[in-house]
């Protein structure tokens, strides 16, 4: 089986801005450098022929370059878990790219993603009660932005999860028109 994923990578001075803002605070499991990403579509885990018609797929995805930028840090929370993210704008380039690798996904035989797509990097997870660290990390980082950085491409990648968290390798890269 094979668990896959359809994302942006962000460029190197972006990923170093959003490292530049994890601290060193042992409430957090801060993500690598090369865990950096905006999540197109999660795939899940399928077999070798779903991830080979995938990957032939998504090479009719047509899309212009765009530019986005980092605004602003938020959080999504569980009951007892949650994560803090890097928020991305505009939203609009994203929500359509994520939309024609949708349709992709869904002509292959994937099951329709049922969650609203909100773009962001995650930036660290917590499991337990951390409302007031969560609560300072914002505060702190709530002016985190960047200048524009142009979109080129996404990538199809296969994540390896191990007891030291997951690494991503990519399968293929989609250039943007």
């Amino acid at each position: 089986m094979h668990r896959l994923f359809v994302a942006i990578r962000p460029p190197e001075p972006i990923r170093d801005l959003l490292i530049d803002a994890m601290d060193d605070s042992p409430d957090f499991r801060w993500q690598d450098e090369e865990q950096l990403h905006i999540t197109l579509r999660f795939v899940g885990e399928v077999d070798r022929p779903v991830a080979d018609d995938l990957a032939g797929a998504l090479t009719q995805v047509h899309a212009d370059r765009f530019e986005l930028r980092i605004k602003a840090v938020g959080r999504f929370e569980q009951r007892s878990s949650g994560a803090l993210w890097a928020g991305v704008e505009p939203k609009e380039p994203l929500a359509a790219l994520a939309a024609k690798v949708e349709r992709v996904c869904q002509q292959i035989g994937l099951e329709p993603e049922r969650r609203a797509f909100h773009p962001h990097i995650t930036l660290a997870r917590w499991k337990g009660r951390c409302s007031r660290e969560v609560a300072v990390y914002l505060d702190r980082n709530r002016a985190l932005a960047s200048d524009p950085f142009e979109v080129d491409g996404f990538t199809l990648f296969e994540s390896r999860l191990s007891k030291h968290g997951a690494h991503y390798e990519e399968v293929a890269r989609y250039e943007l028109s």
